[in-house]
């Protein structure tokens, strides 16, 4: 899956939130100074061809809605990103954030016991 850009993923984001959005529902949920109309329109357009996003057509006007899931795009973007800063470990990472946010033994414990529980999950 192609990763996305700050834009695009912004965009997403408000997607994934509305479930369905026209190009003006878009702009009203973005943070000011707020983009122009045709600016937002395009990267809309780029996220259709991208394959992240679809539409339903009523005349001229087109209504959006994402194809990907947020979950489905955090999953692979988060392997990428284990992939490429981590060497695809998970215990790499998590060392690296326990050393340089100072996590506490009780936050570790408690982000171990969540990635068991979801282990146990999928099982």
């Amino acid at each position: 899956m192609k990763e996305l850009t700050k834009a695009e993923e912004q965009i997403m984001q408000i997607l994934w939130q509305l479930e369905e959005a026209f190009v003006n529902d878009i702009v009203d949920k973005m943070p000011e100074p707020k983009p122009a109309y045709n600016t937002v329109s395009t990267i809309v357009r780029i996220l259709e061809k991208k394959g992240f996003v679809d539409h339903n057509a009523y005349g001229k006007t087109h209504q959006y809605y994402p194809l990907i899931s947020k979950t489905e795009y955090t999953r692979s973007f988060m392997k990428s990103f284990m992939g490429s800063y981590f060497g695809n470990s998970f215990r790499e990472m998590v060392s690296f954030f326990a050393k340089h946010d100072n996590m506490s033994v009780s936050e570790i414990e408690t982000l171990m016991e969540d990635v068991k529980k979801e282990l146990e999950k999928e099982k």
